[in-house]
């Protein structure tokens, strides 16, 4: 089990809409946490994650989401953490996932104003044209080696 921190304001914007803005009534913030929750399942999934026996819970009091589930591998679960973190409204993600067949685990890099790809390599790898390993890493979150944003969190794969 382990606790990861991310910025609450910084993220996909899957709260307010939808389900997780519909809840109403005496047991409005269990059902606006639940709606949350659900949320970012189905974003995992839109991602095509998967764990065996994923169950996501948020909890909109502590911004924070407790993940369980047993992934297939290192970075399937790496990359659902980073699904529930990397979402506005989220500070704190509880992993409490398994992991079927275990690998060194990534490092990960919380995104700054200048930063780019590139310059995350160099620092993490001594060579700015070593990013696409950390691009590929970070797929399907990252659609393209150009589009991060401050806050965001990545994974950094060990060095090959």
């Amino acid at each position: 089990m382990g606790l990861m921190s991310f910025i609450k304001d910084a993220g996909e914007k899957l709260f307010g809409r939808g389900e997780a803005q519909a809840a109403q009534g005496a047991d409005k913030a269990a059902a606006a946490n639940a709606a949350a929750g659900k949320a970012i399942e189905d974003y995992i999934a839109s991602m095509k994650l998967t764990a065996d026996g994923l169950k996501v819970d948020f909890d909109g009091a502590n911004a924070t989401v407790s993940v369980s589930g047993a992934a297939p591998d290192q970075a399937t679960r790496e990359k659902i953490l980073l699904c529930c973190g990397n979402v506005a409204g989220v500070s704190n993600v509880v992993d409490n996932m398994s992991v079927s067949n275990p690998a060194p685990e990534a490092q990960f890099h919380t995104v700054v104003r200048g930063d780019t790809l590139s310059k995350i390599a160099k620092q993490f790898y001594g060579n700015a044209n070593a990013y696409m390993p950390i691009f590929e890493a970070n797929k399907p979150m990252l659609t393209h080696p150009d589009k991060i944003y401050p806050g965001q969190v990545l994974r950094i794969p060990p060095k090959a």
